[in-house]
């Protein structure tokens, strides 16, 4: 059975609550992630889960609240490792590259001191030994992609479908992502306003994971309403695509009042019919 669990479901600004934006999405028998917001690693292990699982991550954008505990991923996945897992693959507009040599590249990366000190020194090689590791122990090696829009992933019962999608342009190029798989098929909306490219391609989907920043009185007329979605433009996007349930993600903190949580759910609902989620962190999602 496929299975979502959210890990960061919030904005750039930090609560106890909800914090930046993650997932972790199983299809297939394989675990992929989609983005890696503040706090993201801490999550996956509060949830049970290991970085070692992850063999896939895609990025919608690269602004902090999705990509700021990437250098803990990826230095969390390679002090784990026991230097037989999958390569990691990772997937993601423009910047995806740049960003991960900056991390981790050789010679130039902020950490290629740990890496060297991790590969070199006693202590850590008699840690990778213990974990089942044989030396040489290898520095990591990353498969960092910046993609396109169209297909851009596949496995043995999936495929990975971006497109793209209206939030910071011309600063950041944004994507949303589509997984279709034998269990069924989920779109990530990321960052965005209600645009026909983000509906095309969640046509008939099972699941839309769509952010949902504000209720709409307190969204037009505001910047965000050229960057990002509100109640109405969440509701009115799954029930264009057709959608069979939609999960609310990306919420401000003030939504965190109940009262106004089920004012944002009754506005969504004035325009799609379905089911529609709240989401909150370390909940696993059905679809």
């Amino acid at each position: 059975m496929p299975r979502l669990i959210v890990l960061g479901s919030g904005t750039p600004a930090p609560s106890n609550v909800r914090w930046g934006s993650s997932f972790m999405l199983q299809i297939g028998g394989e675990w992929m992630m989609f983005d890696c917001g503040p706090a993201a690693t801490y999550k996956m292990y509060a949830s049970g889960f290991k970085a070692t699982e992850v063999d896939h991550l895609f990025f919608t954008h690269h602004h902090s609240d999705h990509d700021a505990d990437y250098p803990c991923f990826l230095l969390s996945r390679f002090d784990m490792s026991i230097g037989k897992e999958n390569q990691l693959n990772v997937y993601g507009p423009t910047l995806t590259e740049q960003l991960t040599e900056r991390v981790l590249g050789e010679d130039v990366g902020a950490y290629w001191h740990d890496i060297v000190a991790r590969t070199n020194h006693p202590l850590s090689l008699e840690a990778y030994v213990h974990r089942g590791g044989t030396l040489p122990r290898r520095p990591p090696k990353i498969n960092a992609r910046d993609i396109k829009p169209g297909i851009v992933a596949t496995g043995n019962t999936w495929e990975i479908t971006a497109a793209p999608v209206e939030h910071v342009q011309p600063y950041l190029d944004s994507l949303a992502y589509r997984i279709d798989s034998d269990e069924g098929s989920i779109v990530f909306s990321g960052d965005t306003r209600p645009c026909q490219s983000l509906t095309d391609l969640a046509n008939g989907a099972d699941l839309l994971v769509m952010e949902c920043i504000k209720l709409h009185d307190d969204w037009k007329g505001t910047a965000s309403a050229n960057s990002e979605t509100d109640t109405w433009g969440a509701g009115k996007t799954a029930r264009d695509a057709g959608v069979k349930r939609v999960l609310l993600n990306h919420q401000n903190l003030v939504l965190e009042d109940p009262v106004k949580k089920t004012q944002a759910i009754h506005e969504v609902k004035q325009f799609y019919s379905g089911p529609v989620l709240w989401a909150d962190e370390l909940m696993e999602v059905p679809w």
